[in-house]
């Protein structure tokens, strides 16, 4: 039997006293160091949430503005996404806010527009030192529900000619860090018009999305 740490049962009793008062839960756009655009797809979450609500009736929200990782605690975020061509880089402060949010129940999604991979898993190991990211295979729940992905990642741009790669992280044997590379979903969400992508792949991005975001509100210990 599992058990959640109590830690994490405030947290969750806090979400749930949030999704009473407000009906909703939260993503938000993470703001990082280091030179990257963490900027690079400002329609992105605008769009996942839409599609998340529209298609799913799930109870999201989208944060008003881009956070900060030491302002996380405040924000009420519950699934953090971040994206961008280059470095990313956390001081030892922003990990400590960064692991704490995580440990809480917080969900984190890091999605290489090309040229983000090394930095990202570079950082990613100050968050979960010791620890040897697991390539999700194609069993794995996330890709499931709500909507079927039977091959895994699906691919939305093209970058090195690279099958689509889900790495993620565990606290206690739970998935609670995704890191996507060679798929690109950030740039499927984004207004129509901005890629002009086939209406099949951009409907594949965001179902993928919303698969992400149902596994962070409703995800099990299963590794």
């Amino acid at each position: 039997m599992y058990f959640y740490p109590m830690q994490k049962i405030y947290f969750l009793i806090w979400a749930l006293l949030l999704a009473t008062t407000s009906q909703s839960q939260v993503l938000g756009l993470l703001k990082y160091d280091g030179g990257g655009d963490w900027y690079a797809n400002p329609t992105a979450l605008k769009n996942l949430t839409n599609f998340c609500i529209d298609e799913l009736e799930m109870p999201v929200v989208l944060h008003e503005s881009e956070v900060e990782p030491i302002d996380l605690d405040k924000s009420a975020i519950s699934f953090l996404h971040a994206t961008g061509h280059g470095r990313i880089y956390f001081e030892p402060s922003e990990v400590n806010a960064i692991r704490n949010f995580l440990e809480r129940g917080g969900f984190l999604h890091i999605d290489d527009n090309y040229g983000m991979a090394e930095f990202a898993k570079a950082e990613l190991l100050k968050i979960f030192p010791n620890q040897t990211p697991q390539q999700l295979p194609t069993e794995h729940p996330i890709f499931s529900g709500p909507f079927s992905f039977p091959d895994g990642l699906p691919k939305i741009h093209e970058h090195d000619n690279a099958p689509p790669s889900a790495l993620g992280y565990f606290i206690e044997d739970e998935l609670v860090c995704v890191l996507t590379i060679e798929t690109d979903l950030g740039d499927g969400w984004e207004d129509p018009e901005v890629h002009n992508d086939q209406q099949e792949v951009r409907e594949n991005a965001l179902k993928m999305g919303a698969n992400l975001v149902h596994w962070a509100l409703t995800r099990n210990s299963q590794p």
